[in-house]
C-alpha cells in the first residue's frame, strides 16, 4: 500500500514569507568554470531537496559584537519587514515565516539553511521540529560569526529550507567499521574505480589524451560503477511537489 504522506503550511499572518520549490541553480556554481560544479551530482543532487522559504524585502544587517536584542542594526533597501528582527539578542538574526507546518505522523521538519549557499559573515541555524503534533510556530535564525561585518539579504533570496525526516529513522541503523577487504565484492569494485581514477588524472596532464577531451569521468553521473554495470535507482534530479492552496 502506498503511503500518503503530507505536508501543510497553514498561514498564520496575513502575508506569510513565499514558498517554493527547492532549486537546483547557484549563481556561485553557475561562475565556475563551463559550470563544473554541477558536475559533482551529489551536490547538485542536495540542492534540490526540500522547499525553501524566501526573504520578502532586500536588507543589510550588522552585529555590534554586543548580546543585546539591539546589537544589529537592520537597514531595509526600499520597503520594510516587520518578520526580520532581533529578538534573542547574541548576534542572532531573526526570520519570522508566518506558517505553522503540520507533517503527516511520525515525521519531523528539519528546518536549515539554504543548501550550498555559503554567506560570509553569518551562517544558518537548525532545527528538528515535531511538526506532526506541535501546535505552535518557529522562526528561522541566522547567527553573525564576527561583529563589523555587513551581511545582504535580497528580496526572493532563500533564508530557510525545510524538509520532512521520519522521527524514528535514524536510529534504525547499527553503524559499524570494517576493513574493506572483508567485502571481496565491494573491494574488486573499488579497486577498479580507483585504478581508472588514476589513471584519469594521469592523462588529464596531456593535453592530447582521451581524459583531457573528456574533461571528467561520468560513471557516478550515469548510476554506474568502472564495469558498467548500472543502478536502476540512479537519480539525477529530484522531482518537488509545489506547495498548492488547498
Amino acid at each position: 500500500m502506498k503511503e500518503n504522506l503530507q505536508i501543510t503550511a497553514y498561514e498564520i499572518i496575513e502575508k506569510p514569507m513565499a514558498l517554493q520549490t527547492a532549486q537546483r541553480s547557484r549563481q556561485w556554481m553557475d561562475a565556475t568554470v563551463d559550470r563544473f560544479a554541477y558536475r559533482c551530482l551529489p551536490v547538485a543532487i542536495a540542492n534540490q531537496v526540500g522547499w525553501d522559504i524566501l526573504c520578502p524585502v532586500a536588507f543589510t544587517a550588522k552585529w555590534n559584537g554586543r548580546e543585546g536584542i539591539d546589537a544589529i542594526k537592520i537597514k531595509y533597501q526600499g520597503q520594510e519587514s516587520p518578520l526580520i528582527s532581533s529578538h534573542f539578542g547574541h548576534g542572532v538574526l531573526t526570520f519570522t515565516l508566518g506558517y505553522l507546518f503540520r507533517t503527516s505522523k511520525s515525521h519531523n521538519l528539519w528546518v536549515k539553511g539554504p543548501t550550498n549557499c555559503p554567506k560570509d559573515g553569518i551562517a544558518p541555524l537548525e532545527g528538528l521540529i515535531e511538526t506532526d503534533w506541535a501546535p505552535f510556530s518557529f522562526t528561522m535564525n541566522w547567527k553573525f560569526t564576527r561583529p563589523r561585518h555587513k551581511v545582504q539579504f535580497d528580496a526572493g533570496e532563500p533564508i530557510c529550507r525545510i524538509l520532512p525526516y521520519p522521527r524514528h529513522y535514524i536510529r534504525k541503523f547499527d553503524p559499524q567499521i570494517q576493513n574493506i577487504h572483508h567485502n571481496a565484492k565491494l573491494f574488486g569494485q573499488y579497486d577498479a574505480w580507483r585504478k581508472t581514477r588514476v589513471a584519469f588524472n594521469a592523462d588529464l596532464k596531456d593535453a592530447d589524451s582521451d581524459a583531457a577531451k573528456a574533461k571528467w569521468q561520468r560513471t557516478y553521473m550515469k548510476g554506474q560503477d568502472s564495469m558498467g554495470n548500472a543502478f536502476a535507482g540512479h537519480q539525477t534530479k529530484i522531482q518537488m511537489k509545489n506547495f498548492r492552496r488547498a
